[in-house]
């Protein structure tokens, strides 16, 4: 027989108990009132979709879920998606996001903490991409484990560390060849944990490696963090900048209003290690470039392909930090550049959106033209 308590119990182990509003049993029919993490009509539909499965498949089609999902109220999202919850230490966050898989942004990300943290920065790394977690390897701390510490009473993980550089990954807690299959929510609990309960300590930076595309991922992070600012990571062709316009316009949505630092176009030209003053450009000219003047946001840098950056990403010792060579330059360069926008920025933000550097450790903001 179809209880009251046993649909709660479901409700907990899949982990959305929090969204409902009012529940009510009539013999095998299932009433459910719940609210939406995200006033997107695509997200309510996913939601009532997900749920109408999992009753299912676990109540049979016997079973009838009567469901209603309202959004959320307006001042509830500008509480929660726009200024986040602080967290106590850290100065600015930054999302590395992308609007399609396979542009090297989780290689970006790696070598913008290392660069950041080679100028002098304190810098904080979490691997948000909970299904193809890459900090690991690229890092050369697979197989390593964070550790409890105890602070004001509290246990909390201690990130691991390497290059100068804290980071936190799923990729830690899970091994290297075992999958992570979890519904979006189940997801989202974990990436919070790793933000809440982690002995960050003092951060100038902490960077996010986004998941590619747009999804709960993304909104969970929004919601929990006073995200400072996005950094998106394109390759030139036009089926990727294509999908970088997705990514620009969701965090531009009035509704969560992430100021876009600039874009990042990577493998923009083809440079072989015999001649080096050569450039292909084997995915198009300045793709990014035409996308960002149409857009207003400034081109941050344009990293090359280069055989060093692969190599070094797999052995797990970023190619920024190579002293002297052409790609650390072009990544400090870069670097720059964001730090430079990010102070442009935080000019015209609220402090409870952002907290403004005080230290540039070798950059300076762009003089007044």
């Amino acid at each position: 027989m179809l209880t009251k308590e046993k649909v709660q119990d479901f409700l907990k182990e899949i982990e959305v108990d929090d969204l409902v509003n009012n529940l009510q049993i009539m013999g095998d029919d299932v009433y459910i009132d719940m609210t939406a993490h995200s006033p997107a009509m695509h997200e309510k539909k996913k939601l009532e979709a997900a749920m109408k499965q999992a009753f299912a498949s676990e109540f049979g089609e016997d079973v009838h879920l009567k469901i209603k999902i309202v959004s959320p109220e307006p001042s509830e999202i500008q509480q929660s998606q726009i200024k986040g919850k602080q967290i106590p230490g850290i100065q600015n966050i930054i999302a590395i996001a992308s609007g399609k898989g396979g542009v090297g942004k989780s290689t970006v990300a790696a070598n913008m903490a290392v660069t950041l943290a080679k100028m002098g920065f304190k810098v904080g790394l979490l691997d948000a991409d909970i299904y193809g977690p890459s900090v690991p390897t690229m890092f050369d701390t697979e197989g390593q484990k964070p550790i409890s510490v105890e602070i004001d009473g509290k246990n909390l993980m201690k990130p691991i560390e390497n290059y100068g550089v804290k980071m936190l990954s799923i990729g830690y807690f899970s091994g290297a060849n075992q999958a992570v299959v979890w519904r979006g929510p189940m997801a989202s609990k974990a990436l919070n944990q790793m933000i809440r309960d982690a002995a960050w300590g003092e951060l100038d930076f902490l960077l996010i490696d986004l998941p590619p595309g747009t999804g709960d991922i993304h909104l969970s992070i929004i919601q929990e963090v006073p995200v400072t600012g996005a950094v998106i990571v394109s390759t030139p062709q036009h089926v990727a900048l294509a999908d970088v316009r997705k990514g620009i316009a969701m965090f531009q949505m009035e509704s969560i209003n992430i100021p876009v630092l600039g874009l990042i176009e990577n493998m923009a030209y083809f440079t072989p290690e015999e001649l080096p003053d050569n450039k292909y450009y084997i995915f198009g000219n300045q793709g990014a470039q035409y996308l960002a003047d149409d857009l207003k946001i400034p081109v941050l840098g344009e990293i090359p392909l280069i055989q060093s950056i692969r190599e070094a990403g797999d052995v797990g010792r970023p190619a920024a930090l190579q002293e002297n060579s052409k790609i650390a330059d072009i990544y400090t360069q870069t670097a720059r550049n964001m730090v430079e926008s990010l102070v442009e920025r935080n000019k015209y933000l609220p402090p409870t959106e952002a907290v403004k550097i005080t230290t540039m450790a070798g950059c300076s903001p762009k003089a007044k033209k």
